[in-house]
């Protein structure tokens, strides 16, 4: 048995996730639900297929006892994001399945703003939620838009690469971390330099990336990225809070005078069991929003937000009810995924 075999079949059933466990049956996400497949396969063959997606030196890298992020494409254009890590002395694979073609806003079901974000010429954009949510996959179908629609230059700063992107109206150059660049923040420094309209990163995962990529919005660019939050008001307090305590009230003012949006997501399972259904809420950095983040009071954020439904704002909340009005999701699983479920017990 090979890896791909594994994978297709996979795809076929409409997985999202592989864990390859030497000494240890594998398993398969399905529709956010982990199962322990009862077919298991040697030592040496499970070893096999994880060193199958790297490439000589990173195996003696991984051998070496180092974990390893891998992105990983078939002749067929199937491709794969790996984790390579280790766990009880046995080597150990958590693989996730790309979609092999990048899907619009509408087969996503994002809402209608998203394209508005999309086309602004300058500033931040943030796609947030937990993780395998599909983030890289929102921020991918942005940058599709982009490409099929306007003649700009994208960079992208990922670890690693996961959609390719063909060449359309956009030109788009993608740098991959320990390939390409050292780190996500000199690789935005050096973009600067490098005449891009649209900056992509894949994820703002510390106060230098987080500074670097502010500073690139403030230079009149669009930057795009990702961050592990769950839900508009935290991602702002998430950017605050990683900036030295002597810095934070200049983080505010430019978080202010750079932040257009945020999109914060979830995938809840279907009511019908097959598959899950995005749930969203929408933040634009109107002035009323800019205002509380200047003022430190990013806790009425989510009142705001409900009050800029004619701008395309919405709560998690407000979207989860929808979603269980329209039989889509059942009850229970809209109060498990819900940030204040208290608030919308009544309402569902």
């Amino acid at each position: 048995m090979v890896l791909k075999e594994i994978i297709d079949r996979a795809l076929a059933e409409e997985c999202s996730d592989i864990h390859l466990t030497v000494g240890t049956n594998m398993a398969v996400r399905k529709f956010g639900t982990l199962e322990i497949l009862s077919e298991g396969v040697s030592p040496a063959e499970c070893e096999q297929m994880i060193y199958s997606v790297l490439d000589p030196k990173q195996v003696e890298y991984v051998k070496s006892g180092n974990d390893l992020d891998v992105g990983y494409m078939y002749e067929d254009g199937i491709r794969i994001r790996a984790n390579i890590y280790h766990q009880r002395n046995n080597l150990a694979a958590s693989i996730r399945l790309l979609q092999h073609n990048i899907p619009t806003f509408d087969e996503l079901g994002l809402p209608p703003v998203v394209k508005n974000l999309a086309e602004l010429p300058r500033g931040l954009v943030l796609v947030t939620g937990p993780t395998g949510c599909g983030k890289s996959t929102t921020l991918a179908s942005i940058v599709d838009y982009i490409n099929r629609n306007f003649p700009k230059h994208i960079m992208t700063i990922e670890d690693p690469i996961e959609y390719i992107y063909p060449h359309n109206r956009a030109m788009i150059h993608q740098r991959e971390l320990g390939k390409d660049v050292d780190s996500f923040a000199t690789a935005l420094r050096s973009a600067l330099r490098e005449d891009p309209d649209i900056i992509l990163v894949g994820e703002m995962r510390d106060y230098e990336t987080i500074s670097a990529a502010i500073a690139a919005a403030e230079t009149g660019h669009l930057v795009l990225a990702t961050l592990h939050t769950t839900s508009a008001a935290q991602t702002v307090e998430r950017i605050i809070d990683a900036c030295p305590l002597e810095g934070q009230n200049q983080m505010r003012s430019q978080i202010v005078n750079v932040l257009k949006g945020v999109i914060t997501q979830q995938l809840v399972p279907l009511a019908d069991g097959t598959g899950r259904i995005i749930a969203t809420e929408v933040m634009v950095a109107n002035a009323a929003i800019c205002n509380l983040i200047r003022e430190n009071k990013t806790i009425q954020i989510p009142s705001q937000i409900q009050a800029g439904k004619k701008e395309g704002m919405h709560t998690l909340n407000e979207s989860l009810v929808d979603l269980v009005h329209r039989y889509k999701i059942t009850r229970e699983d809209a109060l498990s995924v819900s940030n204040s479920p208290s608030s919308i017990e009544n309402m569902i």
